[in-house]
This record gives C-alpha cells, structure tokens and sequence, in this order.
C-alpha cells in the first residue's frame, strides 16, 4: 500500500499475486506436525485457535483490504469516482461469495484429493482478477451528440453488459459451479450449503446467458 501511493502516485496493479497459495499449501502438506506443536504449545492463544481458522481470518482479511485499497486507489485504471462507488458495491457481494467458495469447497476435499486443491486455489485466484481489471465499467467516453456520438453511447454500453456477463460466466460463477459440481458428483460430497450454492451459481449462469442472449437481439434490432 505504501509502495503504491508513494511511488505509484495512487495508481494500482493490473495483478494479484496471492500469498494465501503458499499458506494454504504448507497447511495441507504439514498437518500433522502443525497438531503436534499446538499440542505441545504452552501459548494458550496458539493452542485455544486452530490453523484453519487463522486461514479463514487472513482470507477475510485479504478480501476486505482489496476492497478498502480499491476505495483508497480511485484512480486505478481510469475508473470514475461514480463508476468506483457502483464497484464496490459489487465487490462486497462478490468478496462474500470468494470468501464462501473457498472456505467451503476446500473444507469439503482438502483431506481426499491434493489436485483438487490447486484446482480449488486456481479458481480462487483467477476469480481476484475481478478486482484489479474491474472489466464491467471499462467504457469508452464520448461527449458528441451526433449520430456518430449516439451509436458510439451504444457500444459503449453494450459493450460493459457484454463485459460484466462474460466476468460472471468466465472468471466467478462458471468456474465455481464446475467445482462445485465436481466435488458433489466425482468426490460424493453432498450438504444442504454446497448444494445451495451450486444452483445459485447454476440460475446466474443460465440467467448470465439468457441476458447475453436478449441483448444481442435487441443490439440487432436497434441496428434494423
């Protein structure tokens, strides 16, 4: 944060680079020494608090500080302080959405199937990319109020629907509900909140096409 504001002058990363990868990687491969000295500790905090639920804190903590640094960092990507607000509304359901997938999912097989694992933290980070990219209020600006200046408005929004539909297919709700549909139906996991959250991301994804479907009819029609 510091390094952003001074030398970056408010300005932030295209990336992420999650260091929550190498946390949850070296909690999977060393389970069992990790019980053994929070069985030998004397620190009653270390010894009353499990390492899953310092995880789960450090990935409530990444959430909310993406959303805080976006707050903070206006100027990332030529965002609009308009455009900025309508975003981090969508971030903090998108967060809690992360936040369950992850908790949840990897819960449900990190003891059964090490792939899954990474397949699991793979979909994780590619669902962050939402919040440096913030693809579904990129446009393109124009003041001109001649034809031209009208058909490029258009575009403009047709073009944020298109964008902010193939986010939810591509990089959220596509992804999270191949795995959740993997882990009920390859792994038989099966409780009343996978399942929940599985038609949840299955009416987003069909509704996600259903919309991306009527706006290209319409697009057509008005170019008609």
């Amino acid at each position: 944060m510091i390094l952003t504001l001074r030398r970056r002058k408010g300005q932030d990363y295209e990336c992420i680079i999650p260091s929550i990868w190498i946390l949850e990687l070296h909690h999977y491969g060393n389970k069992a020494s990790e019980v053994n000295f929070l069985q030998q500790s004397s620190v009653s905090l270390l010894s009353s608090v499990c390492a899953n639920d310092w995880i789960l804190a450090l990935h409530q903590t990444l959430l909310i500080l993406l959303i805080i640094g976006k707050w903070l960092l206006p100027l990332g990507g030529g965002v609009t302080r308009e455009e900025l607000s309508h975003l981090l509304l969508i971030f903090v359901g998108t967060a809690a959405d992360i936040l369950e997938f992850t908790s949840e999912t990897l819960s449900d097989v990190k003891d059964t199937s090490p792939k899954m694992v990474y397949v699991i933290l793979g979909v994780w980070t590619l669902s962050l990319v939402q919040f440096p990219l913030h693809l579904s209020v990129a446009s393109i600006r124009s003041s001109d109020d001649s034809d031209d200046g009208q058909n490029v408005s258009r575009l403009v929004r047709l073009r944020k629907d298109v964008l902010s539909m193939v986010e939810s297919l591509l990089i959220q709700d596509g992804p999270f509900l191949v795995v959740r549909l993997t882990v009920i139906f390859y792994f038989k996991v099966i409780h009343q909140m996978l399942i929940f959250f599985s038609i949840k991301n299955f009416l987003v994804v069909i509704l996600n096409v259903y919309r991306l479907t009527v706006t290209g009819c319409n697009y057509k029609a008005s170019l008609g």
